[in-house]
């Protein structure tokens, strides 16, 4: 039988027993929720993060509309310019021709009136002279010399060959129609008669 130390003894072990217990419950329970709110900190964490990513991309979505939007728009406004640099390039060339295109009339008025053919032929030449002046001086247009001149096949499209025994290269001998050089380029070369040497 046990005696009544031995009961008191039993019961401070029970006690001390159940205590241990609660008190590993609690630590248990503290570290769950220390757990729990680490969790939940992670997630306010990385919602933020994600929160932030999302603006930032919204906002460079918006920024890469916006910078095709722009580029589009210089796309069409340098269409449209090169249309009408093509549709008015040649505005100054017009000006230009303006002047020998009234004296070309000025002449034919003159002809008309007085029916003189030495007048008329003075009025066509002061013009001819005046227009291709000005395409040189202005804009880079030579005439191509041709007769006299060794053939060259660069400038010089032969329309009609002759054998010659006092040559001794291929001369160029009658220009049907003068050539011409833009800035130093053929632009259209001299339709001419060649004489040829015999052998």
């Amino acid at each position: 039988m046990d005696t009544k130390e031995e009961k008191e003894e039993e019961m401070g072990k029970k006690v001390k027993h159940s205590e241990v217990k609660a008190e590993e419950a609690k630590t248990e329970e503290a570290k769950t929720i220390s757990d729990a709110e680490k969790n939940d900190f992670q997630i306010a964490a990385l919602q933020a993060k994600l929160e932030s990513a999302e603006a930032e991309l919204s906002s460079l979505k918006d920024q890469m509309l916006r910078d095709r939007a722009e580029i589009e728009n210089f796309r069409k406004r340098l269409a449209r310019d090169k249309d009408e640099a093509v549709k008015y390039a040649n505005s100054n060339l017009i000006k230009d021709l303006l002047q020998p295109l009234d004296d070309f009339n000025r002449a034919l008025d003159a002809a008309e009136s007085t029916k003189d053919f030495a007048k008329v032929h003075d009025g066509v030449l002061m013009v001819s002279s005046q227009l291709y002046g000005l395409l040189e001086r202005n804009w880079g247009l030579e005439k191509i010399e041709a007769v006299g001149k060794e053939f060259d096949p660069e400038e010089h499209e032969a329309c009609m060959v002759v054998e010659d025994p006092s040559l001794s290269v291929e001369t160029v001998l009658e220009d049907f129609s003068t050539g011409y050089k833009l800035h130093g380029r053929i632009l259209r070369p001299s339709k001419v008669k060649v004489g040829k040497p015999t052998v």
